[in-house]
């Protein structure tokens, strides 16, 4: 078969929306629901941990180029849109770096002209990321009057010196200050919390957590410091992480904490409310489709016989220059057939409830018998459990998820 090909703005050959439809493997009878997110990748200062494509701005009066930034943002969108053409909009997340870098009225414009490009759900969730370093009175209800829906505020730790410790760039007063305000702001938002910090004990993080909690927050986030190949702790790691034994018990902690007050582990690292659950990422661990805008942002796409993974260029001003000529792709591949599952268990296993395993055939487009060694050998371990319709990781699956989700490789299946 021929592919499709035209000349790009800068005289390169660029596939057309063809090439995507043409016959391949997969026989997909439906799409999943699509996610839109946009990266907005400048902060005040990378933190030490951070393995995210982020970039530190270079004086505290500098500011991220958002007239620019935005050009950039629209033309990579506009290149994309025949690839997911009249298909409605679940959700929008702003990440960063620090998105709330950016002006309110900067996050209003790119957002009208997202409405005016793509048709968003009247439910659509709209999260931004805020530090708490960047927080000023009035900003968070300039961002909500702008469209966001909801707040993802990076605490981290009500501990200063933890705080130092991690290269954050807030204290504990502008963190409870910010929440206060997210509070009164928004119908619901989420706050970031990590644990097995430098020197952290069990009653330390047992303190994090109390201040956490008093916060009500319909939604909580629980990360484990981990030292990440490229980072600044990879260099230079700290002294005094906490040992595997303690680390379990800070997450033994924050579990019964949680359900205490109402908020319910639905996925390994997230703790909800009813009704407050991350519509967004939720579509990441129901393995639908995401389209990413901006500097290093990935996108997953799928289409009648194949899904598709995309990378951006990763530089900032290397991708401003690239999207204004329609060239903002890194990186672009199908995703081999026999990688599916795993993908698919990657993301699906990490929530409580499961998966249904119509749901895996309908967005993978493999049979479920093609996972059923697979899933008799988790089962006699105890890591799932299931029926005719569902399969569920057990509490001894979320603790042995790596080993669990490892079954599903190409090389086990």
């Amino acid at each position: 078969m021929t592919v499709a090909m035209e000349r790009g703005a800068g005289g390169q050959r660029v596939a057309t929306v063809d090439h995507y439809l043409r016959p391949g493997l997969l026989q997909l009878q439906a799409l999943p629901p699509l996610a839109l997110y946009i990266h907005l990748p400048w902060c005040l200062q990378k933190c030490p941990y951070c393995d995210f494509n982020s970039h530190g701005l270079q004086g505290a009066t500098d500011a991220p180029p958002e007239k620019e930034y935005l050009c950039a943002l629209l033309a990579d969108l506009e290149a994309a849109l025949p690839l997911i053409w009249g298909r409605p909009v679940y959700s929008v997340f702003f990440g960063g770096g620090t998105p709330s870098l950016f002006s309110p009225d900067a996050i209003a414009e790119l957002l009208a002209a997202v409405r005016a490009r793509l048709p968003l759900l009247p439910t659509c969730e709209i999260t931004l990321e805020a530090n708490p370093g960047t927080f000023e009175q009035q900003r968070f209800a300039a961002f909500a009057q702008a469209g966001v829906t909801r707040l993802s505020v990076g605490v981290q730790s009500f501990d200063d010196a933890a705080l130092r410790v991690i290269g954050r760039v807030h204290n504990a007063a502008q963190a409870r200050a910010a929440l206060e305000e997210a509070a009164r702001c928004f119908r619901t938002f989420n706050l970031d919390l990590m644990y097995a910090l430098p020197g952290q004990t069990l009653g330390m993080l047992q303190a994090d957590l109390a201040q956490a909690l008093a916060f009500a927050p319909p939604h909580l986030s629980i990360y484990h410091l981990t030292i990440e190949p490229n980072t600044a702790f990879a260099v230079r790691p700290p002294r005094n992480l906490p040992d595997d034994d303690l680390a379990y018990d800070m997450l033994d902690a924050i579990t019964r904490a949680t359900h205490h007050t109402g908020l319910e582990r639905y996925e390994v690292s997230a703790y909800a409310r009813p009704g407050h659950a991350c519509v967004h990422n939720r579509n990441y661990w129901e393995y639908g489709d995401y389209l990413g805008i901006g500097a290093g942002a990935h996108s997953k796409l799928s289409f009648p016989h194949r899904i598709v993974r995309q990378v951006r260029l990763r530089d900032p001003r290397r991708y401003m220059q690239q999207a204004l000529v329609g060239q903002a792709l890194a990186q672009e591949h199908d995703v081999p057939h026999a990688d599916l599952a795993f993908e698919y268990m990657l993301n699906a296993l990490r929530l409580r409830q499961g998966f249904a395993l119509a749901d895996f055939t309908a967005r993978t487009g493999l049979a479920a018998g093609s996972i059923e060694p697979a899933l008799r050998h988790a089962e006699e371990k105890g890591w799932i459990e299931r029926d005719l319709h569902c399969v569920r990781p057990t509490v001894r699956g979320f603790d042995f998820l790596s080993d669990l989700q490892a079954l599903f490789l190409p090389a086990h299946a």
